[in-house]
């Protein structure tokens, strides 16, 4: 993709616009198409101390300046705490494009034209700045001021104490903790006081902090001439490779990916190198970009559109061994962003019986099967008998489950402590997951040797009792036997119902039901005549999560969606027009966690999120299939 003046003069829509270039660790390099930093998680060095989580921002940015005669020309973009925007070098920008998943900037000035690019280095949180002088009449001196912090990614650092910077002899290492290499290093030492962070304003959020600025990088180029920095945390004494390997690396890097996702498009392309940003070292899954750790229910939900529609067999293998080490009372832990272990959702550990039948579906592997089969039995044993929050098996073969202060399903934002959807009871997608992984667990105990008589007993009452029970006035209950009995609000969860493997329905009555939640970045949570509908997904913590699943739309059911049309005879043309669309909108080259309810459905959330790229992904491999 690549755009030019008029778009990236308008400061509000350039500014919009995000970038990512990941080091596959859980580290990150990120901003705006403008080259305004609007996020306190924006920066150049994004380090994750304990990978994938522990983000510490470092090098927040290196500030160009372009030295003609007497004449300084700040080409960098800041907005301050009393809304003024200087510098505004964003009024140079010439173009800015993501060619092979490397961000370009072009400035130009008169007749001097400077490009600028970057890249991680892949398993090691090091980071390459390439400033290249494209055309120039005669030399010109090129200055990069080096703004510098060492700060959670979830806060901001408030000037105190000057922090301490060691001089090297090719740059210097700020707090001990990274190091930045380049040329002509002439130390400095200033507050810049008072950044400001649009978006953190809008969400509620503080938006200012002070940076350190730590001298500056100084060389005097020709046409053709290049001014590297290289910016690394951890084994300071090891240098990275240059900053032109480094882009070199990724762009093979996003070429090598198309091969084994068989990536059949530019679209498909884009959406592999999506992927791989996603999956990190361990291996396991960064749930969103900027600030999401890894999550089980969001990795197992993301499972076959992150690693089976992308080739990657043996990481997966990994990642569903690693996962079923953690299943304690017959549940999957959910891994908290703060470090931790949890056990608080009823659907993670059925997505994981989910993600292992589609393993071993595509990928033949028994001897997976054959290994966690023993902590299957656990689950279903413990399910059987009840675990945690209620969660079991109910007389009728269903699951239920609930907990007084608790949301326990995928649907689970909460206010100062209140669920905003408790869905007590059982959920519609609960129980089709049920359903469904129970018929397939069965046929996997066969294949293995195993009697499979209880699955297929249980898989029986199972099915029944769901066909008896959800059908409702409007294609199938969001909750039955719920504290207040059953529950026929309008959601998109019933997709499930008829878009999983073994389905309980094949009903396109369900499907149909559905229309009103359907718009071109997803499904609404909530249809829009509901009184609770919530129009847009912005404001503080608390606004922002009331709307969180009353009517903010999830570009991942469109996955359920779309299997649940091809299921029931309806035909999906079209419904993927504006995701596809939506790549080169605001996450670049990537799908939004969420968006606003009512048109135009402004994206919202992460930009950079695992299951909604890897629903994306996966519709689209369905369509094509078809």
């Amino acid at each position: 993709m690549q755009v030019g003046p008029q778009v990236l003069g308008e400061l509000d829509a350039a500014a919009a616009r995000e970038w990512l270039v990941t080091d596959g660790l859980g580290g990150y390099s990120m901003g705006t198409m403008a080259g305004l930093e609007t996020r306190r998680y924006h920066g150049l060095l994004m380090v994750a101390t304990d990978p994938p989580r522990g983000r510490t921002l470092g090098l927040v940015s290196l500030d160009p300046v372009i030295v003609l005669g007497d004449v300084h020309i700040q080409l960098a973009t800041h907005e301050w705490a009393d809304g003024t925007v200087a510098p505004a070098g964003y009024r140079y920008l010439a173009a800015f494009s993501l060619l092979e998943g490397v961000p370009r900037w072009r400035y130009q000035v008169g007749p001097v034209i400077l490009e600028v690019e970057l890249a991680m280095q892949h398993g090691r949180p090091a980071v390459g700045v390439i400033h290249r002088l494209v055309a120039a009449p005669g030399p010109v001196r090129l200055e990069l001021n080096a703004l510098c912090t060492w700060r959670d990614a979830h806060g901001e650092r408030a000037g105190g104490g000057d922090p301490h910077v060691e001089i090297t002899s090719d740059g210097f290492v700020f707090e001990s903790a990274y190091r930045v290499r380049g040329p002509g290093y002439e130390s400095g030492g200033q507050w810049y006081r008072g950044i400001a962070h649009r978006e953190e304003r809008a969400r509620g959020l503080n938006p200012t902090e002070d940076v350190w600025s730590a001298g500056r990088f100084v060389a005097t180029l020709e046409r053709g001439d290049v001014l590297t920095v290289e910016a690394w945390a951890r084994n300071l004494e090891d240098s990275p490779p240059p900053a032109m390997q480094l882009v070199n690396e990724a762009r093979a890097r996003f070429r090598q990916l198309a091969a084994p996702a068989q990536a059949a498009d530019p679209v498909e392309r884009l959406l592999a190198h999506a992927a791989d940003q996603l999956v990190v070292e361990g291996p396991t899954v960064v749930a969103g970009y900027p600030w999401f750790g890894d999550w089980s229910r969001d990795t197992m939900t993301s499972y076959e559109g992150l690693f089976l529609e992308t080739g990657r067999f043996g990481q997966g293998r990994q990642l569903l061994a690693s996962a079923a080490e953690t299943v304690s009372e017959g549940m999957l832990a959910n891994t908290a962003d703060a470090g931790g272990t949890e056990y608080n959702t009823v659907d993670a550990t059925p997505w994981f019986l989910h993600a292992l039948d589609r393993h071993v579906t595509v990928i033949g592997d028994l001897d997976l099967a054959a290994a966690v089969f023993p902590t299957v039995e656990s689950i279903i044993d413990h399910h059987l008998a009840g675990t945690r929050f209620g969660i079991r098996v109910d007389d009728d073969g269903l699951l239920t489950q609930g907990a007084e202060g608790w949301a326990l399903t995928w649907m689970d934002a909460r206010v100062e402590g209140v669920p905003i959807t408790p869905r007590h009871g059982k959920p519609v997608e609960v129980n089709a997951l049920w359903v469904s992984v129970l018929a397939r667990l069965a046929r996997i105990g066969a294949q293995l040797g195993k009697d499979a008589a209880v699955f297929d007993q249980l898989h029986a009452v199972a099915r029944s009792s769901f066909r008896r029970r959800y059908p409702g006035p409007r294609g199938l209950y969001d909750v039955v036997d719920g504290p207040a009995g059953d529950d026929g609000t309008l959601r998109p969860n019933q997709l499930l119902a008829v878009s999983l493997p073994d389905a309980p329905f094949d009903d396109p009555a369900v499907v149909a039901a559905c229309d009103p939640l359907l718009t071109p970045l997803g499904l609404r949570s909530l249809e829009p005549a509901d009184p609770d509908f919530r129009e847009r997904h912005r404001g503080g913590p608390s606004q922002r999560d009331a709307a969180y699943h009353q009517g903010t739309v999830w570009p991942w059911l469109i996955g359920p969606y779309v299997e649940g049309c091809l299921r029931t005879g309806r035909d999906p043309t079209g419904v993927l027009t504006g995701l596809q669309a939506h790549l080169l909108e605001w996450g670049l080259g990537s799908v939004s966690e969420t968006a606003d309810g009512s048109a135009p459905h402004a994206a919202s959330g992460c930009p950079f999120q695992a299951w909604s790229v890897a629903e994306l992904f996966r519709a689209r491999r369905l369509v094509h299939r078809r």
